[in-house]
């Protein structure tokens, strides 16, 4: 015959295991608002913390590349991403962070096919303005001028009111000598910001140099 003691000592049990998951569940930091907040070694003890949980955490990977890319630790943000790339998933938001990871280091060329395959990955992706930004400034830096402003007016299509965008595309066309469009893109980034000095610097030269 069933002892009643028994089991109710049993469900009690298990009320209080519960009850102990719960307030752990209430008490583990939430990496991505802290990354939201600016929290960025913060977010990523925690995300260090989940994946010692579950190394296949997808999401904790994800938020612990960007806190990496924040904290300037670009090695490591490339060092991570490649693992979860290769063990968990080819997630796009994984392809970006190697791109911003090789941009930051130098690594022109595999950041440009890493920002490329998040382009075909997700066309309609959430960071396709930084990402068209990032391959801007790789043509600027292997001084391909014309693509340069392609890139850079394309990222301009998702964020027009950037005027730091506005200058390295009015820069590009200066170096390109395309004076007449350089001039317009610095006269764009001014009307956004009109104490940036680079756009204001860029629009003198120009001015200058149509006088002559």
């Amino acid at each position: 015959m069933p002892n009643p003691k028994a089991g109710g000592r049993f469900v009690a049990l298990v009320a209080l295991c519960l009850v102990a998951q719960a307030s752990f569940a209430q008490a583990r930091p939430d990496a991505l608002r802290l990354y939201r907040e600016g929290r960025f070694e913060e977010a990523r003890a925690a995300c260090m913390a989940e994946l010692e949980e579950n190394p296949n955490n997808i999401e904790s990977y994800v938020v612990l590349t960007w806190s990496l890319v924040a904290l300037g630790r670009y090695a490591d943000a490339e060092l991570y991403a490649t693992r979860a790339y290769e063990r968990v998933r080819r997630d796009p938001r994984i392809v970006e962070i190697l791109g911003e990871a090789a941009y930051f280091q130098g690594k022109n060329e595999e950041a440009l096919a890493h920002f490329q395959s998040y382009v075909n990955l997700l066309p309609d992706g959430s960071r396709l303005g930084a990402v068209y930004y990032f391959m801007g400034e790789i043509y600027i830096r292997k001084e391909r001028w014309g693509h340069a402003d392609i890139a850079l007016r394309t990222a301009l299509q998702y964020e027009p009111r950037n005027a730091r965008w506005w200058t390295r595309m009015g820069y590009a066309r200066e170096r390109g000598a395309d004076q007449v469009h350089a001039l317009a893109a610095y006269e764009e980034a001014l009307k956004i910001d009109p104490s940036f000095a680079d756009a204001r610097q860029g629009r003198e030269r120009m001015l200058a140099r149509l006088r002559n």
